[in-house]
């Protein structure tokens, strides 16, 4: 009895010297290690790392820009299914311990001295697991343990137990670049939180342990048992009835890759976003979170994608069939894994769909698309694929479907009505769209090229060729600043300039048909696109003049020839610069910068960049006050930023300056013109009755002329012009109403010939008038009114000269009304002098 008494209190010493012992090693740890323990403090406003969006001005998403797929969710968010599941799963005592749980440590410790050394895995809280992610590195170290185990206690003290899930559940990392619950919902099964099964809810809660190699995509089998194991968990913590638990068992793994849904079909300008938004915010703007509204209309970026793929593929048919993508041979009998595989290689491209002819007769051929589905073409699908000789020329139509393709053949077809396919090709030439909103230059829609997957570089903004005739407007607008009016005549005929570049020191430049016309009024010219009579109109008025006032459309000089070559358009432009040189003489003579992002908010929805662009503003008080006559832009004026950063105090006025135009001029025209808030001004560049004339005479276009083809439409407020180079290197058309300015170009990147005949009336203009007629559908005739100083006079259709109204030779013409007693006291010259020619200005 001595003996066990003396044993007992040995013991009771020993283990209380033991508990010493311990509690002074863990206090000389805590002392050693808590100068070095994070502020777990900040955990309360971390910011998750969250991926950049680009939206449409209507909210649809354009592109995702970050290494990470993150949603981030508050715990409200998070249903009941789902965090029963990730208690069951990772610690069911999580509610109730303080951070840590001793007996998981012990049991931890155990396994480390019965084992050797072995350190294993477990025994760790969801809170030790947060103090991991967010301050530790993964080493398997003693120290490190302590140290996550002194911030997990920390955290206890610092945060309620639902903010430590919360970040758990948005923090941790579940496999295929999903960081996250909402992440791997959105990724794996393509739901929202609320919308999952307790199957998938405990698919997703068994993927925290080992995220890349338990998932339920890189290794179903494994992740299924996971699942199973944690629904018996949840089970058996009396989350699930028994009929609940045996329906979510039975529940197969129903998970695949989800992409992230893009809405908006606009490549080119997310990349354009993307790089202005890294320049303003630096690397950061990718994983902040920040929210790019843009000016884009996403069905107006619809329609011009769809113009511009149509348009390619009909210019493309008409030039032949250049052969199938590729050829394999594909053996007897071709599995479906096998052809799968080789489709893998071929991803779709804008609207086509690749496939593998697997048979092929005369009048029908079968294509295999993948996934186990496979189409017919037949003879009418096939009929356009003449065999492709030149540029100019194509060989004889087939007659038979094999003729085109044969099997082992990988071609693209795209889907036509009810169900119908056609064979296709990616065409070989390329295209650009831009449209603008010429009250401030809102870009809402853009298309670079045919496919952004093919080829990055953006024809709409980064191409410099040249315009052709769509750049006469610009030359005639100077001229009638220089007194020429809609009725001047002006000779069209050959013509022989000195010229030191070319081998016989002359140019002799020609109409596009080499036919001349003689004496023609200026009106008639333009609508005929008349090259000499352009050539002649710029050595009137001078190169050196033309070249200063066609700034105030917007070009810089060194991009504008100093020569005569000028007038048939040889400067070097972007379909965006067009856009904006348009939007002068659609908006009543005001300058416009194109610009596309509106806004950029941060996590919270602050706006921390407000676009403040320039703008007609006619109505508004400062416009109102403004006298001043058209002239030049401010030589800064292409060097002002348009988007202006918010202070943190001034989100309501960003708010007031990010509403759209029309609701933001009531506002903006009552503040003061120092205001932060009141509008920018667009310079006035042109007088209205210039743009007027000019734009009359390019409704004229359309109504008569090169542009004709437009009349479909059957709306008299367009105008515009065409516009082709030499060889048909490059083909346009430019037009507009009051309410969207847009541009085509068609063209071969390496300026290859368009082919014989490829005038920008038969390239360009189809995409056009496809693109504004979905554009303006439903939407009121819009343009310029008649403003005052304009007179409408009858003049002879021969002389351009005011007449009398019994003249058999007579018709009404606009003029500015100063010109008009010039006119007639012309009129009345050349009557008493017969021999005087008003047209030969040289």
């Amino acid at each position: 009895m001595q003996i066990l008494k003396r044993l007992l209190r040995w013991g009771l010493v020993l283990a209380l010297a033991a508990v010493l012992l311990v509690a002074a090693a863990i206090g000389t740890a805590y002392w050693l290690i808590a100068p070095k323990l994070p502020d777990v403090a900040t955990l309360k406003d971390y910011h998750m790392q969250v991926p950049l969006k680009v939206l449409t001005a209507d909210g649809k998403l354009i592109a995702s820009f970050g290494e990470m797929r993150r949603i981030p969710v508050s715990i409200e968010q998070v249903p009941d299914r789902l965090k029963h599941a990730v208690l069951s799963a990772e610690d069911g005592n999580f509610y109730n311990h303080p951070g840590v749980d001793w007996h998981g440590i012990v049991r931890a410790v155990m396994h480390v001295i019965l084992s050797g050394g072995d350190k294993g895995s477990g025994g760790s809280t969801i809170t030790q697991q947060v103090a991991r992610n967010f301050f530790l590195s993964p080493e398997k170290l003693y120290s490190r343990k302590l140290t996550e185990i002194f911030i997990a206690l920390q955290m206890e003290h610092e945060l309620s137990k639902d903010e430590i899930l919360t970040l758990y559940l948005n923090k941790m990392f579940l496999g295929h670049r999903a960081y996250g619950v909402a992440a791997a919902a959105a990724y794996y099964y393509g739901k929202n939180l609320d919308q999952l099964t307790n199957a998938q809810a405990a698919m997703i809660a068994g993927t925290f342990q080992l995220p890349s190699l338990v998932n339920p995509i890189n290794s179903p089998a494994r992740a299924l048992a996971r699942r199973n194991w944690v629904l018996g968990e949840m089970h058996h913590n009396h989350y699930l009835s028994d009929s609940e638990y045996q329906a979510a068992i039975a529940e197969p793994n129903d998970a695949y890759p989800h992409e992230q849904s893009i809405q908006t079909d606009a490549p080119y300008m997310a990349e354009m976003v993307r790089q202005q938004v890294l320049n303003l915010l630096g690397n950061d703007a990718f994983n902040e979170g920040y929210v790019v509204k843009t000016t884009l209309d996403s069905q107006r970026q619809t329609e011009a994608n769809k113009a511009v793929w149509d348009g390619l593929h009909i210019y493309d048919m008409r030039h032949g069939w250049r052969g199938p993508e590729a050829h394999q041979n594909l053996g007897a009998d071709p599995d479906r894994q096998s052809l799968d595989a080789i489709l893998a290689n071929y991803p779709a491209v804008a609207d086509m769909s690749s496939g593998i002819v697997t048979a092929s007769s005369g009048d029908r051929a079968t294509v295999y698309l993948g996934g186990g589905r496979n189409i017919a073409l037949d003879l009418a699908s096939v009929r356009w694929a003449r065999p492709y000789v030149n540029d100019s020329r194509t060989g004889a139509a087939p007659t038979a479907v094999d003729q085109v393709v044969k099997p082992g053949d990988v071609v693209w077809v795209v889907p036509g009505d009810a169900g119908h396919w056609s064979l296709s090709q990616i065409p070989a030439a390329q295209s650009a769209l831009v449209s603008l909103r010429p009250e401030d230059g809102a870009v809402q829609a853009l298309v670079g090229g045919f496919s952004f997957t093919r080829s990055k570089f953006n024809r709409a903004v980064m191409a410099a060729r040249q315009p052709g005739s769509s750049f006469k407007p610009y030359i005639y607008s100077a001229a009638f600043e220089r007194g020429f009016t809609t009725a001047s005549i002006v000779n069209d005929a050959p013509i022989v300039l000195p010229d030191a570049s070319r081998p016989d020191g002359t140019w002799t430049p020609s109409n596009d048909d080499d036919k001349f016309s003689g004496p023609i009024r200026l009106r008639e010219a333009l609508v005929e696109s008349k090259n000499l009579v352009s050539v002649r109109l710029l050595s009137a008025i001078g190169v050196g003049y033309a070249r200063q006032y066609l700034t105030r459309f917007g070009f810089r000089p060194d991009v504008l020839p100093n020569n005569l070559s000028m007038a048939l358009g040889t400067a070097s432009v972007s379909p965006m610069t067009m856009a904006q040189g348009y939007a002068v003489f659609a908006n009543g003579g005001y300058l416009i910068k194109p610009y596309y992002i509106t806004e950029i908010d941060n996590r919270d929805g602050q706006p921390v960049y407000v676009a403040r662009p320039p703008r007609t503003c006619q109505d508004c008080q400062q416009r109102l006050l403004d006298n001043a006559a058209p002239a030049p832009p401010p030589a800064d004026f292409a060097n002002q930023a348009l988007l202006d950063k918010v202070p943190a105090s001034a989100t309501s006025l960003a708010v007031a300056q990010s509403s759209p135009p029309a609701e933001a001029t009531s506002a903006a025209s009552t503040a003061g013109s120092g205001d932060a808030g009141s509008p920018v001004l667009a310079p006035h560049v042109i007088d209205i009755r210039n743009d007027y004339l000019i734009t009359s005479m390019m409704k004229d276009v359309i109504l008569n002329g090169t542009g004709r083809a437009a009349k479909v439409l059957n709306r008299p407020d367009l105008a515009g012009k065409t516009g082709s180079t030499n060889d048909h290197r490059d083909a346009w058309f430019a037009g507009f109403n009051g309410d969207l300015v847009t541009t085509v170009w068609v063209g071969f990147d390496n300026f290859d010939s368009l082919g014989k005949g490829e005038f920008g009336a038969r390239a360009a203009l189809p995409i056009w008038i496809d693109y504004m007629g979905a554009a303006l559908k439903g939407l009121p005739m819009n343009s310029l009114p008649m403003p005052p100083g304009i007179s409408t006079v009858m003049i002879n259709r021969d002389t351009g000269l005011p007449t009398s109204p019994d003249d058999p030779n007579a018709m009404s013409e606009q003029f500015k009304i100063e010109d008009v007693d010039r006119l007639r006291n012309q009129a009345t010259q050349q009557q008493e002098d017969p021999q005087q020619h008003s047209y030969d200005i040289f």
